[in-house]
């Protein structure tokens, strides 16, 4: 199996984590009433469930002309740091200023991941223009 493909189903493996993860807090808020991760909810939603979701089709989709490479950078950066985010933002939203530089580290991260994915998906549409 391509290394590409081998990430894709990566990416949707923990898509699925994290969907499951964002509806199991939510329904904890629902049923405390108490909203106060609403952030880190959006967030596992977001940069978790619906983000994942997309690179894992869009890196099965581009397998043959995305840089093995930068699938493999990527998929590592955002997974290493995402739940550094995530927990460090829990910890904040429970009162733990001190853990900002810990959001802001893994948020920096989680952007260049997302860097190399676009830079990825750029290069790899160019090539494929250039071959038609």
């Amino acid at each position: 199996m391509n290394t590409n493909k081998r990430y894709s189903a990566w990416w949707l493996r923990m898509a699925a984590l994290y969907l499951v993860t964002g509806v199991a807090l939510g329904n904890y808020m629902g049923a405390t009433h108490d909203f106060s991760l609403r952030s880190v909810h959006a967030h596992i939603n977001l940069l978790g469930w619906a983000s994942m979701l997309g690179f894992g089709l869009v890196v099965q989709h581009l397998a043959d002309t995305l840089s093995a490479r930068l699938v493999a950078v990527q998929f590592w950066l955002h997974q290493c740091a995402l739940p550094v985010m995530l927990s460090a933002l829990a910890a904040l939203m429970r009162g733990n200023p001190a853990v900002e530089p810990l959001i802001g580290l893994g948020s920096a991260t989680v952007g260049v991941a997302v860097l190399c994915f676009a830079t990825n998906v750029w290069r790899g549409t160019g090539a494929k223009l250039r071959a038609a």
